[in-house]
């Protein structure tokens, strides 16, 4: 099947009850409920959670959200998609390509939100020093008219019992798509919240 610029549809890729345990869409989300408003998404303050936006060097728009808790990291990444069909499946592929390149390995894995990649990513070793690699788990799920890019690294790649704890943060992280026109797979603008000092900023994740 095809859309109307000819490129295959892919189907979306999400949990089955997705609307009620997230991540949500904003039309979703409990309209009283706290959240760090950052633009494309809001996030859900807790304790021990620590937030850092991350930057494009050249442009200094905020590409990223990452969010350091419980001993492990989530980046999260929303971006605009079909009304109809997903993107996480073609970019999976496109990810598992590009660590390739780079000298790492990845295996698909059947998670909590769909499948999802286990990456064995390799670490730039400075002089002297013995190389070494990082292991991180790729994320994503299709939501309407958009999709939300996950990056789980520290223990919560590693360990289950940690990964309970990043997986029901990445649940609660909630996507505002917005009504402005987008192609698919453009970035939802992020930004700092506003009215409070604003969370670290600090650069793009290597490897992300």
């Amino acid at each position: 099947m095809s859309d109307s610029t000819g490129e295959v549809s892919q189907p979306k890729s999400a949990p089955p009850d997705r609307e009620s345990t997230g991540p949500l869409d904003v039309s979703e989300a409990n309209a009283v409920r706290p959240y760090v408003d950052l633009g494309g998404v809001k996030i859900v303050p807790r304790e021990g959670l620590h937030l850092r936006l991350e930057v494009e060097e050249n442009t200094k728009r905020v590409v990223a959200v990452g969010l350091d808790y419980a001993g492990s990291t989530l980046q999260v990444q929303p971006f605009a998609a079909p009304r109809s069909s997903g993107l996480w499946h073609e970019i999976r592929a496109q990810i598992a390509e590009q660590i390739r390149k780079q000298g790492g390995t990845t295996r698909e894995a059947d998670g909590p939100f769909g499948p999802e990649l286990v990456a064995n990513i390799p670490v730039v070793a400075g002089p002297g020093q013995p190389q070494s690699s990082r292991i991180a788990r790729f994320i994503g799920v299709d939501g309407p008219r958009w999709f939300l890019r996950g990056v789980i690294a520290g223990e919560g790649a590693v360990n289950p019992e940690a990964a309970m704890h990043i997986e029901d943060l990445f649940r609660s992280v909630v996507v505002v798509r917005g009504a402005t026109p987008m192609p698919p797979r453009d970035l939802i603008p992020l930004h700092v919240p506003t009215g409070s000092a604003g969370p670290q900023v600090g650069t793009q994740l290597p490897g992300a």
